[in-house]
Formats: structure tokens, C-alpha cells, sequence
């Protein structure tokens, strides 16, 4: 048994077209807009303000006539937006993330978050096992008869795993023969397995897993991984992300919920 911890790992993020936003801004008008940002577009929370500035036609006072007051500092408006639960701008812009070492219970978890997501993960139906990662909570860590009971128990999984691909000749066999044996020898490896996963979501559905998932009623692990995510966000864009706070039980907590 090879012991891990989950790792959390920013990958990617929306990335807004500068010249294409200043050339739109320059059709309808608004170029005042344009000029009191310096036509600085790229950041991922610039494409939210563009999107909930183009619901109201809000870019400067004059294109609507219903809008005869315009908040033009950038945080301030971002914060209207998330205070106003305005969220479905926030839905155009998202993060990708590599979740290593993650236990399949914490990828069982998010199958329950589908909207605003996009999932890929390490399939055990063509990776084989030889060795199985497995992630302890420090409480069990400090149970050093739990510790020696699990370490025996995951290494007998460990060699049926090395006895199975002997018995299934696996490496003699097409990868058809490798990729069937492969998914039969997988049903006796336990759900606390260690693996992958790139998970990609918007800033709405990510606010709202940051703050179901951190929870002190959510599971163990995956309070662990959505902390290390909250972290990260706070630095990337506390424009979006900004009123989380973290309390004592390590419960990440927006100031404003359901966006």
C-alpha cells in the first residue's frame, strides 16, 4: 500500500479575447466603457462583468434610458452581481482542475454535481494495478492497530492483483484480452483506491460545491480536496470569490449563497 494525500492542481481558466470585447464595445457605443478600463480584458471575471453589463445595457449612462446611474468600479458591481444572485453570468466562466490522489469516494461524490461541470477520469478499465494508493485521515494514521490491520488487508488486494494478471496471462494477450482482464481484476480494489480526475466547472457551480462540500456534515475527504479548492480560488479571483470565509471548523462559507 502506497500512502497518498489528495492534491489539488489548477490547470486551466477561461481566458477572455481583449480585442474581440473592445471592438464589440466600439459597436454598441460604449467605448467610455472601454476607456475607463483601459480596454483590460483578461480575466476571467471581466467576462462576467461583460456579460451582466450587456443584460442592462449598463456600460455607461445614455444607452438605456432606464439606467440613469451606473456603478462603474468593477468590484463593487461584481459584488452587486453575486449579492443580487444575478448567477447565470457567472456561468460563463470556469477552472480546470487535476485532482490527484483522490479516493473513488470523492469522484462517486461529485457524480452528484452535474450541472456546470465537465469530468474526465483515470479508468480503471484500462490502467492496471500493481500497487494500491490509499489515503489515511490523520485520526486513523494515529491507530496503529487500524494502521497494520489496513496495511494487510490492501496488501492481500494488492496480490491477487499481481496473482490475477499471472493467471489471466495478461501481458501474452491484444490489449482487447489486457482491457477485459483489466476491468474484471478492478472489482476487488476498494472504493478508498486513490486516483484522478480533471474536473472542470463554472464559478456558479463551483461557489455552491466550495460550500456544500466543506460542510462539517460532508464527507471527510472530500472536505479536505474542496478546502484546498477554495483556497485556490480565494487567490485567483477573489473578485467572484471574495466573500468566502473560512470558520474555525474549517467550513468555507460565502457571504452571499445560491448564486
Amino acid at each position: 500500500m502506497r500512502e497518498t494525500e489528495p492534491q489539488v492542481h489548477l490547470v486551466a481558466r477561461t481566458q477572455p479575447d481583449e480585442d474581440a470585447i473592445v471592438r464589440y464595445l466600439e459597436i454598441i457605443r460604449a467605448s467610455e466603457f472601454a476607456d475607463y478600463r483601459a480596454c483590460q480584458f483578461d480575466q476571467p471575471h471581466d467576462l462576467v462583468e461583460i456579460a451582466g453589463r450587456m443584460c442592462y445595457r449598463s456600460w455607461q449612462p445614455g444607452l438605456n434610458p432606464n439606467v440613469t446611474q451606473v456603478r462603474m468600479d468593477q468590484r463593487s458591481y461584481l459584488e452587486n452581481i453575486v449579492k443580487m444572485r444575478h448567477g447565470s453570468v457567472l456561468e460563463h466562466v470556469s477552472w480546470t482542475f487535476i485532482l490527484q490522489d483522490v479516493s473513488r469516494i470523492v469522484t462517486h461524490e461529485l457524480a452528484r454535481h452535474r450541472v456546470g461541470v465537465a469530468i474526465s477520469q483515470e479508468s480503471l478499465r484500462y490502467v492496471r494495478l500493481d500497487e494500491i494508493p490509499f489515503w489515511l485521515p490523520e485520526w486513523a494514521q494515529a491507530d496503529e492497530e487500524l494502521v497494520n490491520y489496513i496495511t494487510w488487508l490492501v496488501g492481500e488486494m494488492e496480490k491477487f492483483q499481481g496473482w490475477a494478471a499471472g493467471h489471466f496471462k495478461i501481458d501474452e494477450g491484444n490489449f482487447t484480452h489486457k482491457k477485459h482482464m483489466t476491468s474484471f481484476m478492478r472489482r476487488l480494489a476498494p472504493e478508498g483506491l486513490a486516483t484522478s480526475m480533471t474536473w472542470t466547472a463554472n464559478a456558479r457551480t463551483l461557489r455552491h460545491v466550495i460550500e456544500t462540500r466543506t460542510d462539517p456534515a460532508a464527507e471527510e475527504e472530500i472536505r479536505l480536496v474542496f478546502g484546498k479548492v477554495a483556497e485556490v480560488m480565494l487567490r485567483e479571483c477573489p473578485m467572484l470569490f471574495g466573500d468566502f470565509a473560512r470558520t474555525p471548523e474549517g467550513h468555507w462559507k460565502p457571504k452571499w449563497s445560491k448564486v
